[in-house]
């Protein structure tokens, strides 16, 4: 049997660890999925005996969940419904026609285009919108992938033209123009490969804001007319675009150009039909989510039913959040969340008081940050508008999802003459997460997360539950605080309100805690200590804030604190998925969570009586504290 003292997460979790299994239809089980599945189970069982609901729009979703199911409509379909799409990348037959439709097909189709312009909040005015220039997505999980010595590079890749192939040819493609179209694919993917962010760079998100004067950008790029495009989108030219994937900006014109056009094309066309799969009949959804399966060691595709359940509460989504809200959250979780959560931000207010390694200057600034931060527990007030335009009509199911998703562009890009709307929740409250969101200064805790193992007013004690959500609530406070939240003011703007000896100080301590993770081995793989920084410096401030309110509670047992935060990270997965989520996860390793945050504090050592020699031992003098 496994000690606390040696191991945390194994200790805690041995008997869960012995028992569970992966479900055939995931890559992973973990507490956090536990709940997903829980949720899912009473969702479609609500869904199969409620026949009218008050509100219009779960009327129109009730429609959409009904044929999302109809496999049998599906199959009678065919691929039909996929073909005025098709028509319309066929209808291109130069490089100059192409470059003329892209705003045309952004706004109005399926078909995708090799760039990414998109509307998101300002990160230097947050009340107000940016156009954001990005790169275009890869076939591989990131750019790690396709480094020659990968070991899965080429058994992916050629995994992947085999299934396209399949795919191409039920749409009736001959086998060497199938062929042709998926050779060219992987040429375009190679190429864009070479430009685009990493998952490291992703990470660093503040560092992602650069500004080009729309003069400079429209110049810059000579292959594509990108005044055109924007101005079709938005109405007008912005003053500026802000570029988040720089090399992908810088060599445009070697990537999007004349002499790629039957890449480019072949391109939209695969990524087209791969993605219109999983509207199709069953047998086409299966076929075309093969390759995902593959990367990541699921062994069985979702049952009809569960397919079904994930596109219709994936179009509806904050619809569905609504109607699990109002029916599965109470008032008195919902107050004492809210206590437990005003209760950390005083302990955060304290010991930002108490810092001794920032100027007093810095230490105010912060305070006023707390002070400014929302907090949103449960579900929003209203659903966004957008909804009442999803009317669900005889047509395939493909037909209405393309029209949705229509409606979304159109709305996606209209918002850039509004205001930002901070009380918008990006997470419905059927989701089993929780985030902050720092061009606002919010934190969000959908209701999904607020049950066992993070929380229960009635079955788990104060301890227990400041060990669960208390720690969760605490992390994403910490975030307002990591190497990329520190870099936002009260109001959401990126402004450096630090002092630079200060940001020196907390440099430093980031690299403590990128050298605390970085190289540990787990699953056949590394992690990378840089990718998972702003995470782990979460996850240690919310731990501390978390034990520190814990304390404070009549009754207080760090031992049951503890505990509950070794167990909920528990997590089984199939090794391709850890070693894939090693490469592009900005979280670390469950395991890795549970241990090495625990193994921070000079508490934990004294709780469980840990001594030098014990599998948890970690020195005084290499324990990592920042907040």
């Amino acid at each position: 049997m496994v000690r606390i003292q040696d191991d945390l997460f194994e200790s805690v979790n041995a008997e869960w660890l012995a028992k569970t299994e992966i479900p055939s239809d995931r890559p992973r089980i973990a507490a956090f999925d536990e709940l997903v599945i829980s949720n899912e189970q009473t969702l479609m069982h609500d869904f199969a005996t409620i026949h009218e609901f008050d509100e219009p729009v779960m009327t129109e979703f009730a429609k959409f969940y009904k044929k999302a199911g109809d496999f049998i409509e599906r199959f009678e379909f065919g691929t039909e419904p996929v073909k005025p799409e098709l028509e319309k990348i066929s209808a291109i037959l130069d490089f100059e026609t192409l470059t003329s439709k892209f705003a045309d097909l952004i706004l109005n189709s399926q078909v995708p285009v090799p760039f990414g312009l998109s509307v998101d909040t300002d990160m230097k005015d947050a009340v107000h919108y940016a156009m954001i220039f990005s790169g275009a997505g890869l076939i591989l999980p990131d750019t790690t992938y396709y480094a020659d010595e990968h070991p899965r590079k080429a058994e992916l890749l050629d995994f992947y033209r085999t299934n396209t192939v399949e795919i191409l040819r039920e749409f009736g493609f001959s086998a060497e123009a199938a062929q042709q179209q998926v050779e060219n694919t992987v040429k375009f993917d190679a190429i864009l490969a070479q430009y685009v962010n990493t998952s490291e760079e992703w990470a660093k998100y503040a560092e992602l804001y650069n500004p080009v004067v729309i003069s400079d950008f429209t110049s810059h790029i000579k292959s594509v007319p990108f005044a055109q495009i924007i101005e079709a989108l938005i109405g007008k030219l912005p003053e500026k675009i802000v570029v988040y994937e720089k090399r992908f900006y810088e060599n445009f014109d070697q990537i999007v150009n004349v002499a790629n056009f039957e890449l480019i094309k072949s391109w939209m066309l695969v990524k087209l039909l791969r993605g219109s799969t999983q509207y199709l009949s069953d047998d086409m959804r299966i076929l075309g989510s093969d390759f995902s399966r593959k990367l990541s060691g699921t062994s069985e595709a979702r049952s009809q039913e569960k397919h079904a359940f994930d596109l219709a509460t994936g179009q509806f989504s904050q619809a569905v959040g609504l109607y699990y809200g109002h029916k599965y959250f109470g008032e008195a979780a919902k107050a004492d969340v809210q206590r437990m959560t005003s209760e950390m931000i005083k302990v955060y207010q304290e010991r930002l008081d108490k810092n001794t390694w920032l100027s007093r200057a810095t230490i105010d600034k912060a305070i006023k940050k707390l002070d400014a931060m929302t907090v949103f527990i449960g579900f929003p007030d209203k659903l966004p508008e957008i909804y009442q335009q999803f009317t669900v009509s005889h047509d395939s199911l493909y037909s209405n999802i393309a029209r949705f998703d229509v409606a979304r562009s159109h709305k996606h890009y209209d918002k850039f003459n509004e205001d930002v709307d901070k009380t918008e929740w990006h997470m419905p409250a059927h989701m089993v997460n929780a985030y902050f969101s720092p061009d606002s200064n919010t934190i969000v805790f959908p209701a999904a997360i607020l049950q066992k193992p993070f929380y229960s007013a009635t079955e788990q004690t104060p301890s227990q539950n400041y060990g669960g959500i208390g720690a969760v609530i605490a992390h994403e406070i910490s975030h307002a605080f990591d190497n990329n939240g520190a870099l936002f003011d009260e109001f959401g703007n990126m402004n450096n309100w630090w002092t630079d000896q200060d940001f020196k100080a907390f440099e430093a301590k980031q690299e403590l805690m990128i050298a605390e993770f970085d190289g540990l081995e787990i699953a056949g793989g590394k992690v990378n200590g840089k990718l998972v920084v702003s995470e782990n410096i979460a996850d240690a401030g919310g731990l501390t804030a978390a034990m520190t309110a814990a304390l404070r509670e009549p009754d207080a047992d760090l031992k049951a604190f503890f505990t509950q935060w070794g167990e909920i990270w528990r997590l089984k997965a199939s090794e391709e998925y850890q070693q894939m989520l090693l490469s592009m996860d900005v979280h670390a390793p469950g395991k890795l969570r549970a241990n090495v945050q625990a193994s921070n504090l000079d508490e934990f050592f004294a709780t469980f009586d840990i001594q030098e020699g014990d599998g948890m031992w970690r020195a005084e003098a290499e324990r990592v504290k920042i907040w």
